[in-house]
């Protein structure tokens, strides 16, 4: 009898409960076997797990591995065994590969040992200036243009598109004309200045074209003393290749291979001057290899002028650096040699 009321009260609606607190059940009340009824009246209805219907004999090993899991019961020791069931033992770990430091076969030394200076200097303070003449050896500037990196060739194919997207192929053609222009008027007025030690004439003062440049130099100017050379020809006799130096001359005392470059944009770094070291550094062996000239240099001197007018940027190479840009200059003359 008990049992049918107790079946009773359950299917009874929830707003009755109260009197499931007060039913007595063999004459004794039972609170906690009524808050557990309260707690099933309302559940859910139980979720079948659907691996139950699943043929138990036919994938008895899959239903078990299923149907056990709780939780993850993976260590490293069972990941470990799970990689080298599927992807074999782990390599060991191997450094890293250093890139080959690439040497010249022909290694020629920037200084040249065989060579010798006279006691006393020239007596004639005039720089020396060496006609080009007709290349029948490659050019510093022909060397490095042909030897450029994938990388190079491309920035420098980038930047050439989109000028001609700006100014259209006729209008990029008299840009470029135009700096080739300022270049050609600039390096005139540092030559009409050395030569006179005075300041360029009124007209190159006032040129448009380069009285930003003259102006960007002025600092460097002051620094720069015993001009032995210069826009005079150099060729190294050993290597067979040639230049045209812009200027040979002391610089803060240490002389130098003097290379003047115009810019738009600041280049305050070694690093923006792209192959300039590595020009210098060619000058640097050929003038030390050249019978013409009675001496040797070690230190080289990267110039940037501006447009603006803003202060120059001078790079200055010591001979420690200038004898990494010489082995970097050898690689690339070298290059050049097996491709032609």
């Amino acid at each position: 009898l008990v049992q049918m009321k107790f079946l009773q009260l359950l299917s009874r609606k929830p707003g009755k409960l109260g009197v499931l607190f007060q039913i007595p059940f063999c004459q004794k009340q039972f609170p906690y076997l009524c808050l557990a009824t309260s707690t099933c009246l309302y559940s859910k209805k139980k979720k079948v797990n659907s691996y139950e219907q699943v043929d138990q004999e036919k994938y008895k090993n899959l239903v078990y591995s299923v149907t056990s899991y709780k939780t993850s019961a993976q260590t490293p020791e069972t990941i470990l065994e799970e990689d080298n069931l599927l992807y074999g033992p782990p390599d060991k770990h191997r450094p890293p590969v250093k890139a080959e430091i690439k040497t010249p076969k022909n290694c020629v030394p920037l200084i040249n040992p065989n060579k010798r200076l006279p006691l006393l200097s020239s007596e004639s303070n005039l720089p020396m200036k060496i006609s080009l003449q007709k290349p029948k050896m490659p050019s510093v500037t022909r060397v490095l243009q042909q030897t450029m990196s994938p990388q190079q060739v491309f920035c420098l194919e980038r930047w050439k598109q989109k000028m001609i997207q700006e100014l259209g192929k006729d209008g990029f053609a008299e840009y470029t004309k135009n700096l080739f222009l300022q270049g050609e008027l600039f390096h005139a007025a540092l030559e009409s200045i050395f030569l006179s030690e005075e300041m360029a004439t009124k007209e190159q003062r006032d040129d448009a074209l380069i009285s930003g440049y003259l102006s960007s130099v002025q600092h460097v100017l002051k620094d720069v003393s015993e001009v032995k050379a210069l826009e005079s020809a150099v060729q190294h006799e050993t290597l067979q290749y040639l230049g045209l130096v812009d200027c040979v001359a002391k610089y803060r005392g240490q002389l130098c291979v003097i290379d003047w470059k115009t810019s738009e944009k600041p280049k305050p770094f070694l690093k923006n001057t792209y192959d300039n070291p590595l020009q210098v550094a060619a000058y640097i062996g050929a003038i030390n290899h050249d019978a013409n000239y009675d001496f040797q240099v070690s230190c080289g001197l990267i110039v940037v002028a501006y447009k603006n007018g803003s202060p120059a940027h001078p790079h200055f190479m010591n001979p420690d650096l200038c004898w990494q840009y010489w082995n970097k200059w050898l690689l690339r003359l070298e290059e050049y040699m097996e491709r032609n």
